[in-house]
């Protein structure tokens, strides 16, 4: 099992990935369970990938979910991770997906241990419950990352959770070229929930950076990375990493050192409210922080 989907690869399929990575006890040892769901021309699927902390093998489970292989959109599957069975239930049939690639209502996912719920994604958690005649887990899951790789020409959108329990909010990036005295001039904006959080212009000096914003209370690395997109040709993606964090320091997560960052002054965004079960929005209770991995495939 990989960890990572390889950008040629996703590139030359054009599939839009979603991938949230939550950690959770399972078989009595803190693991890493993957959730991704990819969307191309030919497909339409979902892989359930659960591993050890440290380790690149692991177990992954796949449904595709072509009209012609409806019942695989309601079904289970087993397998033993030391000496332990380990369940998987899911039920897709009524899921609405909106043209998303990651359904937004009338579903579960749901990875069962010791007669425990360890891991529940869907809103239909009655129906998973029901279904799977077990408890709901004494530790809640821990989502860690989520990665995400979508494609478009000029503007880029996602819904994300900055944390299981927290609310959606809508991160948006949008790359325009403006002309003034003959010259072309790349500048970028990004926004979250309809604010403007960043605008970067000049972007072919400043096409490496980080900012930081503040949303609920806590600060955000926002840095990003978009040199193929003006440099490279071809279909080249963007990175951007949105990271809530109390303690800043995310440039070193870009793939390489960054000779430029941008010197826009950080602009406030509040909402003035806090997450359910006492959590800052984007940590968990133990202090967990997420991150978010945008890569943006720019299509001309």
């Amino acid at each position: 099992m990989q960890d990572s989907i390889d950008g040629p690869i996703v590139a030359r399929a054009g599939q839009s990935i979603y991938m949230s990575v939550y950690q959770t006890k399972l078989a009595d040892l803190s693991r890493l369970i993957t959730i991704t769901w990819c969307k191309n021309l030919l497909l339409h699927g979902l892989s359930v990938s659960v591993q050890h902390l440290g380790e690149q093998s692991g177990y992954t489970c796949k449904v595709e979910l072509k009209p012609w292989y409806f019942w695989r959109k309601h079904g289970s599957k087993q397998f033993v991770l030391d000496t332990k069975p380990i369940d998987i239930f899911w039920d897709l049939r009524a899921a609405k997906f909106n043209g998303e690639t990651e359904p937004t209502s009338d579903y579960y996912v749901a990875i069962v241990c010791d007669q425990e719920v360890v891991l529940l994604v869907g809103d239909l958690k009655k129906d998973a419950y029901r279904r799977t005649g077990c408890r709901p887990a004494l530790m809640d899951p821990i989502l860690v990352s989520r990665k995400e790789h979508i494609f478009g020409k000029k503007r880029f959108s996602t819904r994300v959770r900055f944390h299981e329990k927290g609310g959606l909010h809508e991160v948006s990036v949008e790359c325009k070229n403006r002309s003034k005295s003959g010259e072309i001039n790349p500048e970028m904006e990004i926004r979250i929930d309809g604010h403007l959080v960043i605008h970067v212009n000049h972007l072919q000096w400043k096409f490496r950076g980080n900012e930081s914003i503040h949303l609920n209370k806590v600060r955000v690395e926002v840095c990003w990375d978009v040199h193929d997109w003006l440099f490279s040709p071809g279909l080249r993606h963007a990175l951007f990493i949105i990271k809530p964090s109390l303690l800043a320091t995310c440039s070193s997560s870009l793939s390489s050192p960054s000779p430029l960052s941008s010197s826009l002054s950080s602009t406030p965004l509040s909402s003035g409210t806090e997450s359910s079960g006492g959590s800052v929005e984007g940590f968990n209770a133990n202090g967990t922080e997420f991150c978010l991995f945008l890569y943006a495939w720019r299509i001309e």
